[in-house]
């Protein structure tokens, strides 16, 4: 049930991102790059520091491994070999319907072990649960901003560019209920989950602003790391 709600809440995120692409807000969200690089800090100090030792830990270090590289693998076919056009941040070019089709198809799949790396957190620990929740949270408005956006440049309503971006929100709450009940993913779901988040940090959102010049980005993407030893720390506090 923790997970579940936490899930749910994650997945506003993407909610949220896809009212303000629909409402033409997203040209304003001068923010976003920060947001990107911020996240991209937090989400590799999660996986690299917070996920990888407990899945080792888990299911041996060589059985583990193998399940990190295949999430690692599996959202660079779905985002990057199967779909025509995906890049995080605003669409403003125009594109197919079969791009917005197969980057939905792939954002899916991505969300969906979203889901999966909330639960699994949680089973291994409510500390480790709320570190990868608020990893899986911090990527989400831009996530729906995606998109939404890619959608609308794809000829589809407002509409139908919002209901794509809850879509992946319930795949994320989708992740997050069926971990409970598949044994697989209650094993290897982790070490997925790792190579998931690896991807998503290190090639999907560090492409997006390692171009960028000047030290408000850098800054924000080494404060991301640091801020999740930080938050770490204080959940230790909190539990006792």
């Amino acid at each position: 049930m923790t997970a579940f709600l936490f899930a749910m809440f994650a997945a506003l995120g993407n909610v949220i991102g896809g009212v303000a692409a629909v409402r033409g807000a997203g040209k304003s969200l001068k923010f976003i790059e920060g947001v990107l690089a911020f996240s991209a800090g937090f989400m590799l100090a999660v996986a690299l520091v917070e996920i990888l030792p407990e899945a080792y830990a888990e299911n041996g270090g060589t059985s583990a491994a193998i399940f990190v590289l295949v999430g690692y693998m599996l959202v660079h076919l779905s985002q990057h070999t199967l779909t025509q056009h995906f890049h995080f941040g605003e669409e403003i070019h125009d594109v197919t319907a079969m791009a917005g089709i197969t980057a939905l198809v792939g954002l899916l799949i991505h969300t969906f072990f979203d889901g999966v790396a909330i639960a699994s957190g949680f089973h291994a620990g409510n500390e480790l649960g709320v570190l990868i929740f608020l990893a899986v949270l911090l990527h989400k408005l831009p996530e729906g901003v995606t998109i939404s956006s890619l959608q609308m440049a794809a000829g589809l309503s407002p509409a139908k560019a919002l209901a794509s971006a809850a879509a992946l929100g319930l795949a994320t709450v989708a992740g997050a209920l069926l971990t409970d009940s598949m044994s697989f993913l209650v094993t290897h779901g982790l070490a997925l989950s790792a190579g998931v988040t690896i991807y998503v940090a290190a090639s999907d959102l560090v492409p997006e602003f390692q171009h960028k010049k000047g030290w408000r980005i850098p800054v924000l993407f080494f404060a991301g790391a640091a801020v999740e030893f930080g938050v770490k720390a204080l959940l230790a506090v909190a539990s006792g």
